[in-house]
């Protein structure tokens, strides 16, 4: 599980919301069924373009969503 704020790679293209797959994005909320909560498990999440602003914000299961790995890099390149 992830926690808010991480940064993490998409796993799977959302032509929906103009995403790809590799794209970056933020975690701005995590939903765990706990308390008064029981919807599914996953993470509202914001990616942005480079200059800070907002592209989308989707909820996303877990599986679509992974941890950037070592010797990754981004790179710029012109939103769909």
């Amino acid at each position: 599980m992830m926690n808010e704020l991480n940064r993490f790679v998409l796993t799977e293209d959302l032509p929906e919301h103009g995403l790809s797959a590799g794209d970056l994005g933020t975690i701005v909320m995590v939903h765990q069924p706990e308390g008064d909560y029981s919807g599914p498990e996953g993470y509202t999440a914001e990616f942005t373009f480079l200059t800070g602003e907002t592209r989308a914000v989707v909820d996303l299961h877990p599986d679509q969503v992974r941890p950037a790995r070592d010797g990754e890099v981004a790179r710029a390149t012109k939103a769909a």
